[in-house]
């Protein structure tokens, strides 16, 4: 089965204690829905450098990745579709980027 990661854009963190478990109560709701699809949870990021070949920037990229996952999909559009319940989406402001990994 194809694997796909979800790369997250936006969100933010948490700003007081209750928020947070809020938050983490939605990703475990999710993650609970995708189920034995969910190949690997992945984590949120910390700001990345871009490296050139003029060296490297420290502006975290065009579109700065804020987190995650791996999920397995029979296709892009079973993938999209869970993507779209992604807590992420919605009060926290951010998006998901889809993407088949390849097999090489």
């Amino acid at each position: 089965m194809p694997k796909f990661i979800f790369a997250y854009h936006g969100g933010g963190m948490p700003e007081t204690p209750e928020e947070g478990e809020r938050v983490m109560a939605a990703w475990t709701a999710w993650y609970e829905q995708i189920g034995p699809n969910l190949a690997d949870g992945g984590a949120p990021v910390g700001m990345s450098k871009t490296v050139t070949e003029n060296g490297i920037e420290d502006n975290g990229g065009a579109n700065p990745l804020s987190g995650f996952t791996l999920v397995n999909a029979d296709s892009m559009e079973a993938a999209l579709e869970m993507a779209k319940g992604c807590p992420i989406i919605g009060d926290r402001n951010g998006t998901v980027e889809v993407a088949e990994c390849m097999e090489m």
